[in-house]
């Protein structure tokens, strides 16, 4: 039996992808109405007009959940800690598929850090990589990197996760991919404003280059395998979140460029995890310039057009 903690729309269409392939899912959810949702109609808000799997159960026992021997995690990374604290089910050999994106605001921590830290019995593990829900729920073809590491645990999840249409590369690399997934959202933001203020597909092509630069460099500074960034965790996750308008933190980013309102209360990973990155590039003296004025425009504390602005006066420097 597998869990998927978090039935959001990806946590959703992954349980929707696992249950296809004939495993049992149980699927937790806070809202006893979308619980009921899920068990008596087989449909859900957050993937409209996909039919859930009768192998999907839903269930808002946060503790039954948890007792499976693997367990996605599908929260925000804002509430990975708060869902992981109020699990008191024993999790030692459990093996813990992070889902989420990003670095804790408070803490400074990634995903599979918090996890360690807050369940030491359990194997933190990343699944990560450029994906939307919709695309996965569909059975599109869909390729991830799954990070474990312990080699031996990595491939026994792969057997356990990968599916006909949902392909999955594996690494010991957690670091990197663990950095690759969470900063991409970031870069998607100034890509997403930079397009919005009317900006070109050339400053796009440029932000990405050096959005992708700042990805390996902060991820290295960590211990990360520079070649796990050019994988699906990194490079692969860049393109198709700072090209589409299906990504929350494109669309968060066009809004911004355009002057239009934003939904302040909506789940962004970027808004979050740049700030994050850049109180770690202060601290540690890591250069993250994009990341850096995402942070203060999504702040308010600049306007899109002086971001561009203070980016293009930079010193000139060898590439």
């Amino acid at each position: 039996m597998i869990s998927v903690l978090g039935a959001g729309a990806f946590g959703t269409a992954l349980a929707v992808v696992l249950a296809q392939s004939g495993k049992d899912v149980t699927l937790w959810a806070r809202s006893p109405e979308a619980v009921e949702a899920i068990n008596v109609t087989r449909q859900t808000s957050r993937l409209p007009g996909v039919t859930l799997p009768a192998k999907i159960t839903a269930t808002s026992d946060l503790n039954h959940a948890a007792s499976a021997p693997v367990v996605l995690v599908a929260t925000p990374t804002q509430t990975l800690r708060a869902v992981l604290s109020q699990i008191t089910a024993p999790m030692t050999g459990t093996r813990i598929v992070l889902c989420c994106k990003g670095i804790d605001v408070e803490t400074g921590m990634g995903v599979a850090e918090t996890t360690a830290h807050l369940k030491p019995g359990a194997i933190p593990a990343i699944l990560t990589g450029p994906s939307f829900a919709t695309d996965i729920a569909q059975g599109l073809p869909t390729a991830l990197t799954l990070a474990c590491a312990d080699p031996e645990v990595g491939k026994a999840l792969q057997l356990d996760l990968a599916t006909p249409s949902l392909r999955l590369y594996r690494t010991t690399d957690t670091i990197g991919a663990e950095l690759g997934g969470a900063l991409k959202n970031v870069i998607a933001i100034a890509c997403g404003a930079c397009i919005g203020e009317g900006m070109g597909e050339s400053a796009r092509a440029a932000l990405m280059t050096r959005g992708f630069a700042e990805m390996t460099r902060l991820a290295m500074h960590f211990g990360a395998d520079p070649r796990t960034l050019t994988g699906m965790s990194g490079l692969g996750d860049l393109m198709l979140t700072c090209t589409s308008e299906k990504s929350r933190n494109y669309r968060h980013g066009l809004a911004l460029g355009r002057q239009d309102p934003v939904d302040r209360t909506a789940t962004v990973e970027g808004v979050k995890t740049a700030e994050a990155v850049t109180r770690l590039s202060k601290r540690l003296g890591v250069d993250m310039p994009i990341s850096e004025i995402v942070f203060e425009v999504t702040t308010e504390n600049c306007s899109v057009a002086e971001a561009i602005t203070a980016l293009l006066n930079r010193s000139l420097k060898e590439e």
